[in-house]
């Protein structure tokens, strides 16, 4: 029993479970950093089978393993986006700099200098938005959020990206 009188959940994976889990992610080459947030994902596929009124897997040792694998090769797509992306706003900052000169330089400074100031969640949609051209509901199902919440991201980043472009008297 907890302290407030419910009864307490029993963790869907044991420890013995868990540090097959980190095994599989860290061999996976996840960081070591990550490895926490891969097991409560774990944990969170296996709480989202039992609320979906599916079985609990025959082995959860052998199911976690796969679902860790998994993990492990989205962490290194998402990671190869990552690259990707990099790759294309590096290719287009040398595109703005080498056509327009002085004037473009400032004005790339500043917004990634506005962009690096945003949080993460906003700098994430306006990137994928903006640099890599995608629509909101691609971004959407990228992410896993609803479009409403793409929408309101941009929305709240481009406002506070003029807000900081004009302060600054760059535009």
């Amino acid at each position: 029993m907890t302290r407030r009188g419910r009864p307490e959940k029993a963790d869907p994976l044991d420890a013995a479970q868990e540090d097959r889990v980190r095994a599989v992610l860290a061999l996976g080459g996840v960081p070591h950093a990550d490895l926490p947030d891969g097991v409560q994902q774990v944990r969170l596929k296996l709480l989202e089978r039992a609320a979906d009124g599916r079985d609990a897997p025959r082995d959860v040792s052998a199911w976690a393993a796969v679902v860790a694998s998994n993990l492990a090769m989205d962490w290194h797509r998402a990671r190869r986006r990552q690259e990707r992306l990099g790759e294309r706003l590096a290719v287009l900052w040398r595109e703005a700099t080498d056509e327009d000169g002085a004037e473009s330089r400032a004005l790339s400074m500043a917004v990634t200098q506005g962009l690096d100031a945003l949080p993460d969640t906003q700098r994430q949609v306006v990137v994928l938005r903006f640099y890599a051209d995608l629509p909101v509901r691609a971004i959407a199902d990228e992410l896993g959020i609803p479009e409403g919440t793409v929408k309101s991201r941009l929305h709240t980043a481009v406002r506070v990206l003029r807000t900081r472009l004009h302060e600054g008297e760059v535009v």
